[in-house]
């Protein structure tokens, strides 16, 4: 099978070319195709995949907030783009989005069928892109996943083990809830859904949940570092954009396929010993 990635540079694009790296692999990275530019759509067209991953995106939360005008053009136009080349080629589409879209008032885990309403630009540009996706591809699947990390790019647990050597006291925010997914498992889980072409709107974020400062917290443990770690509100963080409160996705629809999650607690000692070994060699 030949498969276009968009966004390979990124921390789940890597992991996406290691799951799927005994197909016919087109890897882009922003410099090979721009998808705020039509000319991908040629590109896609020309490269005739049968599958593309959608995995590029804006994903600067505050930086989309700041200038919403680029958040849009990337995570909405730029999705646009790339559906319509998969389109006419008629290549199945995967497309990465977030639990962002959701405003993190319902107090329980959101399904898939749960209704949308994000807060901020970011998570209005990727439900944009979304509809694009929706309206323009007949052979979709959208993932919807949370809170990612993984060896590559920056994430959060990245941040905390930098900060780490440089302060003695860290402030995290407690009052916001999700699911911390490494991007590993749901590389594996797009894999799997791949081989069943039921085609819809998934969720695929590790299980349980947790507030920021509980996975700052377990990574310090996990990792060995003795530190001390206080718990704050967001307002007192200052940050740009609003955060839903609540964001934890449930897997249902993955569920009902088969297809499971580990939990956020093993998949971080599943990075931890991923980043053990890479040392090691």
């Amino acid at each position: 099978m030949k498969i276009l990635i968009t966004g390979a540079e990124g921390q789940l694009g890597h992991e996406l070319c290691r799951v799927f790296k005994g197909n016919d692999l087109i890897p882009l990275s922003h410099k090979e195709g721009d998808i705020t530019q039509t000319e991908i759509i040629q590109k896609i067209e020309k490269a005739r995949p049968d599958l593309v991953i959608h995995g590029a995106a804006y994903t600067d939360v505050d930086g989309c907030e700041n200038d919403p005008d680029y958040a849009y053009l990337v995570n909405a136009l730029g999705t646009r783009n790339v559906v319509l080349g998969a389109q006419r080629v008629g290549a199945e589409l995967v497309y990465i989005s977030s639990d962002y879209v959701f405003d993190g008032k319902k107090g329980m885990p959101y399904l898939e069928f749960d209704e949308t309403g994000p807060i901020n630009v970011y998570g209005r540009s990727k439900l944009a892109g979304e509809w694009y996706v929706q309206h323009l591809s007949k052979q979709f699947f959208i993932v919807r996943s949370s809170w990612l990390y993984g060896v590559e790019g920056k994430n959060f647990v990245k941040t905390i083990l930098k900060l780490a050597k440089e302060k003695d006291i860290l402030q995290i925010v407690n009052d916001q809830i999700g699911c911390p997914t490494f991007v590993k498992d749901v590389a594996k889980a797009i894999f799997s859904l791949m081989q069943t072409r039921m085609y819809g709107i998934y969720h695929a974020a590790a299980g349980g949940n947790c507030s920021w400062f509980d996975f700052a917290c377990k990574i310090l443990k996990i990792w060995g570092i003795n530190i001390k770690v206080e718990p704050i509100s967001s307002k007192k963080l200052k940050r740009f954009a609003q955060r839903p409160s609540y964001s934890v996705l449930k897997n249902f629809c993955l569920s009902n396929l088969g297809i499971k999650m580990k939990t956020w607690e093993i998949g971080l000692l599943d990075f931890y010993e991923s980043q053990k070994k890479t040392k090691s060699k």
